[in-house]
């Protein structure tokens, strides 16, 4: 993949070397001008690399908004193998998801532009599916391993499935109210979630 013309590191200026800053230089560049308008050119000269180096970090523009999402996720898997097995199985997702959805005050700004993107632009929305397909899989793959049960088996992946879709409302909920706090609405959509079906026991 050759470098445009237009995509050289401008002089003067340090250049964004991590997924972290890339992820923000484009989301930035995304919620002025729109995704679909933003071109991988524009992100690039923007972070002051060129085209070929935004490759080397992102695969496509698609991932752009997801920062270093593999990252994190090898980071959730570790957290929940160091949850004490004693704990319900309920208690141990409630509190590794929660945790997993913690950012900074300084973050916050940039992690709501994000999940605009990523729910409300058509152009997103199928790459979401094998993101949150991914994110399903952590969540399963301890389920199974808790329970004894395979991966890809019914309770796995229902209760990975119920876990993304609570997380999605309440991302809705604090999309959609801007004085809402993210951790109390994750908070309060387990909770719910235990109210009405009753907490898993995390025992077959």
């Amino acid at each position: 993949m050759s470098d445009s013309p237009g995509s050289s590191p401008r002089i003067g200026r340090t250049p964004a070397t991590t997924h972290g800053e890339l992820s923000h230089v484009a989301l930035t560049l995304f919620l002025e001008r729109g995704f679909d308008n933003t071109t991988v050119e524009e992100v690039a000269a923007a972070a002051g690399i060129s085209r070929r180096t935004l490759f080397r970090y992102f695969a496509s523009k698609n991932d752009l908004p997801w920062g270093d999402f593999d990252h994190l996720l090898e980071t959730m898997r570790a957290h929940l193998s160091d949850i004490d097995r004693r704990r319900p199985l309920a208690e141990a997702l409630r509190q590794a998801i929660i945790d997993f959805n913690r950012y900074p005050e300084h973050e916050l700004p940039f992690h709501r532009g994000r999940m605009n993107l990523l729910l409300n632009v058509p152009s997103l929305t199928a790459h979401s599916t094998l993101r949150y397909a991914a994110w399903r899989q952590v969540i399963a793959e301890y389920v199974g391993e808790r329970r004894g049960e395979h991966v890809d088996a019914l309770t796995p992946q229902a209760v990975a499935w119920a876990c993304l879709g609570l997380c999605l409302s309440a991302y809705e909920q604090w999309l959609a109210h801007e004085d809402q706090d993210l951790i109390v609405l994750l908070e309060s959509a387990f909770s719910t979630a235990e109210s009405v079906f009753g907490a898993l026991s995390g025992e077959p």
